[in-house]
């Protein structure tokens, strides 16, 4: 009768070099597969440093003014950029697009006044100064994005007069 079950390892040779070969291999599939895992990578110092930089940047950064120092002013391309273009650039909400003559037409033959009226009190989905806070950004601003934004579609309205100057408080 055959072995049926017999002992793949017949002597001491065999075995030594099954032990050896079961600690060394597994060694030079690791060593192989970090070579093969770094060799894509061909590390700039620099701009290695740049993209570490990038990716922990803060998500916001807070700004502090002086409480008592003179406000500046934004303008109209300014307020434009930081509260309207969220909804007119992409005509959200049947907002009409930025530099769009076809969609502004008729706002812009009612008139500055009705246009900014519109902006101060909210019309459809657009809130009252559209969603802008009245501490941030003032009426002037307002005013001056509402020119900025209908003379890009074609509007020829003039550039609003600056709110006299208050005295300062002593």
């Amino acid at each position: 009768m055959s072995e049926e079950h017999g002992s793949l390892i017949k002597n001491i040779k065999q075995l030594s070099i099954a032990v050896i070969a079961s600690f060394f291999i597994p060694l030079i599939i690791i060593f192989l597969l970090i070579v093969y895992v770094s060799s894509g990578k061909k590390v700039d110092t620099n701009s290695s440093e740049q993209s570490t930089l990038a990716l922990i940047k803060p998500v916001g950064q807070l700004n502090f003014k002086d409480a008592s120092a003179p406000r500046e002013m934004l303008t109209g391309e300014a307020v434009y950029k930081a509260v309207c273009a969220s909804c007119h650039n992409s005509g959200a909400a049947g907002a009409p697009k930025f530099a769009d003559a076809s969609s502004w037409g008729g706002r812009i033959g009612k008139g500055y006044e009705a246009l900014y009226a519109s902006v101060i009190k909210g019309k459809g989905a657009m809130p009252a100064r559209g969603g802008a806070n009245p501490t941030d950004i003032s009426d002037y601003e307002i005013a001056r994005s509402v020119v900025y934004l209908a003379n890009s579609a074609g509007g020829k309205f003039s550039e609003p007069k600056a709110p006299a100057e208050k005295p300062a408080t002593k």
